[in-house]
């Protein structure tokens, strides 16, 4: 748990949206908004995050079946949606988090965040992960 201590302690002080801490160290970090901080950190890392500690400001179903998907040890969440929290719970990892909230919503807060949609119905990390690193790129 040092390590998600020290991720949330980061996340907070440096005003990051993304840090990830193993075995005491720093491995990943962005300020970056919505998923793409992940996806980067699973890019560039790989299986360097199996283990790690990872502080995020939302954590939604997307982003804990990204968690999920490259085997994190445990997530802290300033916010976290029920179905987040329901996927963490359902992948074994332990978790922290400010506030709960039912559902992610987009920018403007009109509709559910388009990065939850895309999830929606997968239960497999891998095809979330699929699926999301896809959307992703067709935004490039």
């Amino acid at each position: 748990m040092k390590d998600l201590k020290l991720a949330e302690q980061r996340l907070k002080e440096k005003k990051f949206n993304l840090l990830i801490v193993k075995e005491g160290r720093i491995i990943f970090a962005t300020k970056s908004q919505g998923i793409r901080g992940l996806l980067q950190a699973i890019e560039k890392l790989g299986k360097q995050l199996i283990g790690s500690s990872v502080a995020d400001n939302i954590v939604g179903r997307a982003a804990a079946m990204l968690c999920a998907y490259f085997k994190a040890s445990s997530v802290f969440a300033v916010t976290i949606s029920e179905e987040g929290e329901k996927m963490l719970k359902e992948n074994e990892i332990s978790y922290q988090f400010e506030n709960r909230v039912p559902n992610i919503l987009n920018y403007e807060r009109t509709d559910i965040c388009p990065f939850e949609k895309h999830v929606m119905g997968l239960t497999k990390p891998e095809e979330a992960y699929e699926k999301l690193k896809s959307f992703i790129d067709s935004q490039n």
